[in-house]
């Protein structure tokens, strides 16, 4: 069967039409050019979000193919001029470097850019539209796609099945059956809650729990902390692998980060002998829990799946997969006949609509159709960001729930409450069936006592000069617009409560800040430029902690705030390491352990979602949070890359904010939002703020505005 980029090759008529056809479009700014420039910025701006999904990736390998063509032809056309031949080649060159920028934030796109493959029929689909979209008149045969029929993958992308894993196939050509599954499937016996609709009176059992405790289940005592690789455990963490040892299987570790999750997670593995165990961790920590294996496990192996995994061990006792990459793998790690699977920063999988949310559930489905009682792990320091529903996936994954019911252990463990839902005291009841079923939490004044405290200082920083004057004005035409907005609707609702009508401004203000990104005056660019401001002053202050108390970590969410910041340290003699998102994971490993050990580099200058997870910085213990995170979750992994195992000093984080601006309010709602977890997973009696941090900054905004200008309907 030809393939499609054969068909393009063949026939000089075709060949001749798409030449004057993009001859001509390349003259009026039509053609394909200008199309593969937007679909390769599109995909860019997902990267930067984080979220190269298997259709971005049949766009990005298309675009690579176009761009080739097109340099090819563009080279061979002797109808252009020199001038106008590199014209069109500076332009695919420009292609080119967003697409390799595209692939530093996504190591794994850079294969895609060689890749000689026949295409997909998805991506003869795609490669059809685009060269439509730029004008090209193509032969007949260009105009049909090939389809073949196969059985459905589990995702879009092309699954891989590495070298490795056909040679354990070959000498494992059928797992051995477990019979214990199949009696672990009997239906259960129906009950009096059969018939009623569970998963909302569940949630609701967390957000009323405050005063039920916090949400950790009984753990036993553990009768030694030794472990295989010769350290010793913390109490605490023995306490959990103790529990594995005992037979429970499911487990949400919400410990706070800090305490050690990591190797509480493997050393259950190691008691459950859940080999061979399946690790689905974030890309930036993938190469350390390959590290804690052999610190914690020694006598277990471990291989790290890298793109398409043409490196990895498949005998080994421990795979380790990274989100980004696992769409590729599904089909293959779902036979492979894991006893275990652990999936760290299971907050990842929050949206039920995600790829890696979807795949995770997938691996979960298959472990428990093979085998009874699989070892589950779910590990998040922060399972709440934003509401009580952030549990249903990671429920879903640890085989608590399915998208309708409880299934049947919970349901069981409801059932022996003898209690329904209009009972009182169900609430309190289900809250602690559910937590019985593997929820562990423990807080660092808890468990720890020999890790010091932390604490958290404001540092206000004036915004001057022109930028401070700019941040200033725009905060001002922002609550003019929301005042003005306020006023028109308060026109047609005269009757409304004012908190209604404010938030459904507010709201209406982000909704539309959302769709227009960077354009413009909105919440988000605000905040961006706030950053940027305050990017010297944030510096400054820790050029002067460093020289007073040594080692300090400077967390920015924004890489041009992080650049400044850089320049602004080399011209105070500063040694500096830098930890990023684009880096390797062996870069990064040699930057954390310079900072850790070269007593002549004093700061680290850190991304804050980069370097918030999987990053052990105890050397230091001054953080400097120079710009606001919008979640309290990401600010406190950022302090505790810091805080944790190890530190012997007491920890402070000196946050910086622009005073007389939004910036102050930003950071009072991201306090607020702690309560959330702490009223959840705590059982602390506090009051938690509702809704996005952005929606209710723009809230507090316009209610203060509203206040003060004293807009009641009569004066309207």
């Amino acid at each position: 069967m030809a393939t499609s980029g054969q068909k393009s090759r063949s026939g000089s008529k075709s060949a001749g039409n798409r030449t004057s056809s993009r001859r001509r479009a390349h003259q009026d700014e039509t053609g394909i050019i200008p199309v593969l420039a937007r679909v390769v910025r599109g995909i860019e701006n997902a990267a930067e979000r984080g979220k190269v999904n298997p259709a971005n990736r049949v766009r990005y390998r298309v675009v690579a193919v176009l761009a080739r063509e097109e340099r090819s032809r563009i080279k061979a056309d002797t109808s252009l001029t020199d001038a106008e031949r590199t014209k069109e080649l500076t332009r695919l060159d420009g292609i080119a470097t967003i697409m390799a920028k595209t692939a530093a934030r996504d190591s794994s796109l850079i294969q895609l850019l060689t890749d000689t493959a026949p295409l997909t029929p998805a991506a003869q689909e795609v490669r059809r539209t685009l060269l439509l979209e730029g004008g090209a008149e193509l032969a007949p045969e260009d105009l049909v796609v090939v389809t073949e029929v196969k059985a459905p993958a589990p995702a879009e992308e092309r699954q891989v099945v590495p070298q490795s894993v056909r040679q354990y196939q070959m000498s494992n050509p059928f797992l051995a059956p477990d019979f214990g599954a199949a009696q672990a499937q009997q239906p259960r016996r129906s009950g009096q809650l059969d018939s009623w609709e569970l998963i909302d009176p569940l949630f609701r059992s967390f957000e009323v729990g405050a005063g039920g405790g916090a949400a950790s289940m009984e753990l036993p005592e553990a009768a030694s902390l030794a472990t295989p690789g010769g350290m010793e455990l913390m109490r605490h963490q023995a306490r959990f692998v103790e529990s594995a040892r005992e037979g429970h299987r499911s487990y949400l570790l919400a410990d706070e980060p800090g305490l050690g999750k990591t190797a509480q997670a493997l050393l259950a593995a190691n008691v459950a002998n859940a080999y061979p165990l399946l690790v689905v961790v974030p890309n930036v920590v993938k190469v350390n829990w390959a590290r804690e294996v052999d610190r914690w496990t020694p006598q277990r192996t471990a291989t790290v799946v890298h793109g398409d995994g043409d490196d990895i061990d498949a005998f080994a006792d421990i795979v380790i997969v990274n989100y980004e990459v696992l769409d590729r793998h599904v089909a293959w790690l779902s036979q492979r006949g894991f006893r275990g699977m652990i999936v760290d920063e299971a907050h990842f999988i929050k949206n039920r609509d995600s790829q890696r949310s979807k795949n995770v559930q997938l691996l979960s489905a298959s472990l428990r159709r093979r085998m009874p009682d699989p070892l589950l792990i779910a590990l998040t320091g922060t399972p709440l960001i934003n509401q009580i529903e952030d549990f249903r996936m990671i429920w879903q994954f640890l085989g608590w729930i399915d998208e309708k019911k409880p299934l049947p252990r919970l349901m069981e463990a409801l059932e022996e409450t003898d209690l329904t839902p209009v009972d009182p005291g169900f609430f309190a009841a289900a809250r602690r069936a559910v937590v019985g079923m593997g929820i562990v939490r423990r807080k660092k004044v808890d468990v720890a006592a020999d890790i010091p405290a932390r604490r958290i200082a404001d540092i206000p920083v004036e915004l001057d000069g022109e930028a401070g004057r700019s941040i200033r004005a725009a905060e001002a035409a922002l609550i003019a617009r929301l005042v003005e907005r306020y006023r028109r609707l308060r026109a047609t609702r005269p009757d409304s409560e004012t908190a209604e009508l404010v938030r459904l401004v507010a709201a209406a203000e982000l909704e539309e800040s959302k769709q227009a990104g960077s354009q413009g005056d909105n919440v988000f660019t605000m905040v961006r430029r706030i950053g940027q401001a305050k990017a010297t002053p944030a510096a400054d202050y820790t050029v002067n902690l460093a020289r007073n108390v040594g080692k300090v970590v400077f967390f920015a969410k924004h890489i041009d705030v992080m650049d400044a910041a850089e320049q602004h340290f080399a011209r105070a003699g500063l040694r500096t390491v830098s930890i990023r998102g684009d880096q390797t994971a062996r870069a990064r490993q040699a930057e954390i352990d310079a900072f850790q050990n070269d007593p002549d580099v004093v700061v680290a200058v850190c991304s804050l979602t980069a370097a918030g997870v999987g990053v052990n910085l105890q050397a230091a213990s001054n953080v400097v949070l120079a710009e606001l995170s919008w979640t309290n979750a990401e600010q406190t992994q950022a302090i505790d890359r810091v805080h944790r195992i190890g530190q012997e000093l007491p920890v402070t984080a000196w946050r910086i904010i622009a005073a007389q601006t939004i910036d102050g309010r930003i950071a009072e709602l991201i306090d607020s939002k702690a309560g959330l977890a702490a009223r959840a997973l705590d059982g602390e009696i506090v009051e938690a703020a509702e809704g996005s941090v952005q929606l209710e900054a723009l809230v507090t905004l316009l209610t203060d505005a509203v206040a003060d200008l004293d807009l009641e309907p009569s004066t309207i």
